[in-house]
């Protein structure tokens, strides 16, 4: 029987080699390891593998069946991708975090139980930051500088870490409530399934919970916004599948989110930004199909995911060559590039055509998938929605960006980057157009057998007309369509605001309330204990110690007995005092520490000792009186 090997110890220990290797090797090292993960997921033996048990709890790090291996493959085909794309970094820091990032998304979609996926969960949002810190220098054609990527960095990992948080809670309430630790289906009311449900969200970036992507995403490094675009939203697409299919609230919840996320595109000035809500729309479709909760809508957006990481890895590497070879961010500043990057131009379109459901594209089979699955579930306003974003998606990726970043005026001079960048988009690319003929190859690997045919005379009509009435629009609103240098306000309004706000709520009413009640205990506590432990010394220096010295003196003076008694029993007791007041205050002393958590501890621990000792007493007290 072929044994499993989880294809996050391949990205793990690429990290712990990539220090010690340099030149050729190294290179071999960034394409040879994931090449291998994808290759061990061909032969991955389906069932339960790697179970740890660990405090009367069963760690599962590797769960492999059809859902999850479906998610692995192309998890790791485009870790390859991005390999190869990003050759030419040599930031070394970067090529460590991004295989960090890959391992421990890895590791959440094979995790079986929730603490596991919890653990990798956190090293997924630890590692990814750094390739939105390192954008602050990004290794381009064109020197430049990015002073944005730091706070927009650490914005990430404060929201996410929140989100952590409310994972966290939720699975810590659940077990704590007698739920299995198992991670399979989820419970849809209580609290401690609504805890785990956003904590999900948030890296699913839905809305309001979703202003940290394109406030991230567009300030990361050249190649970390390909990574970024591919696992974050994608693991939590997996996980919602897995634990909260058929939700209706998500149903709803995702429509909304299509058609908000590409109301920004409309608006945005930057590329990568406006990509980014796209990213937002793109996964609403998933989560739509995720809480219709039928066989096809689960299929439909499993697949969705599948061909989304296809189509916008290959947008997010073209329009990141553009930024690599111009050193430009805003659409404001780009035009007239389809002469100088002709290349660049071509694969952007497949993957423009791909997300808009194009026919003989990847989105076009997975896209109606979802679309059909709402119309079978009777749930016309959710297919209404959904109509609206795809024709706004083709409006604004397709049509949009391609005419302000490529045609128009001429502001920059570029050319196609170096080759293996676009040798990356170009297996993107193939991908892009294979899925979209053969749809049999993905339907094949999908969760539940599939019974549909995407390309009827009804669907590709319907889709030709819809695509047709959108480049009408554009044709009509290009006027209103030009990018202008404006910043588009959304959700991180607030937190951008609130954050001020905390500091000085942290600062000054906290802090003072933290001051008075170490004052107050310094005052009613400490001091007290020390003249207690001055008024104890006196008592044993000047009371006991004369006392005793004076009997003996008085009593035993010049025998051996008295030698003896002042030895070993005066002096022996006098030195025990001695010994327990000094104890009693080098702890008195250690227990001035200031710190409120301290004192808290403290007065808990007296507490659970003084009820320990009232039961003690309570069953003791009886039984004595009995025999009297």
């Amino acid at each position: 029987m072929t044994s499993f090997i989880h294809p996050s110890l391949f990205f793990f220990l690429g990290a712990a080699l990539l220090p010690f290797i340099r030149g050729k090797g190294q290179s071999a090292i960034r394409i040879g390891l994931p090449l291998l993960a994808f290759l061990s997921l061909l032969i991955a033996p389906e069932g339960n593998h790697g179970i740890l048990s660990l405090g009367g709890y069963e760690l599962i790090f590797g769960r492999v069946d059809r859902l999850s291996l479906l998610f692995g493959y192309i998890f790791t085909f485009m870790a390859v991708v991005g390999m190869i794309y990003s050759l030419h970094v040599k930031n070394e820091g970067e090529r460590i975090a991004a295989f960090l990032y890959i391992g421990s998304a890895l590791g959440a979609l094979f995790a079986g139980d929730l603490i596991t996926l919890f653990l990798f969960w956190e090293i997924m949002a630890f590692s990814s930051v750094f390739l939105i810190w390192f954008g602050k220098d990004p290794e381009t054609a064109v020197p430049t500088h990015n002073p944005k990527a730091g706070p927009a960095g650490f914005r990430y990992l404060m929201v996410h870490i929140f989100g952590g948080l409310l994972l966290l809670g939720g699975i810590v309430l659940y077990a704590a409530q007698g739920g299995s630790i198992a991670f399979a289906t989820l419970p849809k009311e209580g609290l401690a399934g609504w805890l785990i449900l956003l904590g999900f969200l948030v890296n699913a970036a839905a809305p309001p919970l979703h202003a940290w992507l394109p406030d991230a995403y567009p300030e990361a490094t050249v190649t970390g916004t390909i990574f970024l675009a591919t696992f974050t939203t994608k693991t939590a697409v997996y996980v919602l599948a897995r634990g909260y299919s058929g939700m209706q609230i998500l149903a709803w919840w995702g429509a909304i989110m299509a058609l908000y996320g590409v109301s920004y595109t409309l608006l945005e000035n930057n590329p990568r930004r406006l990509l980014s809500y796209h990213i937002i729309s793109q996964v609403g479709y998933m989560i739509a199909g995720i809480g219709i909760g039928s066989e096809l809508a689960v299929n439909g957006a499993v697949a969705h995911a599948f061909n989304n990481i296809l189509y916008k890895g290959l947008l997010m590497m073209g329009m990141s060559a553009v930024f690599y070879m111009t050193g430009r961010r805003k659409g404001t500043e780009l035009g007239g590039l389809y002469k100088d990057m002709p290349i660049t131009f071509i694969l952007y379109m497949i993957a423009g055509f791909s997300i808009s459901g194009f026919p003989f594209f990847a989105g076009f089979i997975s896209k109606a998938m979802i679309i059909s699955a709402a119309a079978e579930a009777h749930l016309g306003g959710i297919w209404l929605i959904l109509m609206a974003a795809a024709a706004g998606t083709f409006l604004s990726t397709t049509l949009k960006l391609p005419y302000v970043v490529f045609f128009g005026e001429k502001k920059v001079e570029a050319k196609d980057p170096p080759k293996h960048m676009l040798a990356a988009m170009g297996l993107s690319a193939a991908g892009c157009i294979l899925v979209g003929v053969a749809p049999g190859l993905l339907y094949r690997i999908l969760p539940f057998p599939v019974d549909y045919h995407a390309y009827t005379v009804e669907h590709i009509v319907q889709t030709v007309q819809l695509l047709l009435a959108a480049a009408v629009g554009f044709v009509f609103l290009l006027h209103k369509l030009h990018p202008e240098n404006t910043v588009s306000l959304d959700f991180d309004y607030f937190y951008r605001k609130g954050a001020p706000l905390f500091m000085w709520l942290a600062n000054h009413p906290i802090a003072k309330y933290e001051q008075a009640v170490t004052e107050a205990y310094r005052r009613v506590v400490i001091q007290p204990s020390l003249r207690w432990v001055a008024l104890c010394r006196k008592f044993d220096t000047e009371v006991i110690d004369g006392a005793v010295n004076g009997i003996g003196r008085t009593v035993f003076s010049g025998g051996r007995l008295s030698s003896w008694i002042e030895k070993y029993v005066v002096y022996g007791s006098l030195n025990l005092i001695g010994y327990l007041n000094h104890v009693a205050a080098r702890i008195f002393r250690r227990l001035q520490t200031g710190r409120v958590n301290h004192y808290a501890m403290m007065i808990i621990i007296g507490i659970f000792i003084l009820v320990n000792l009232y039961l003690i007493l309570k069953t003791r007290i009886p039984t004595l009186i009995v025999f009297k």
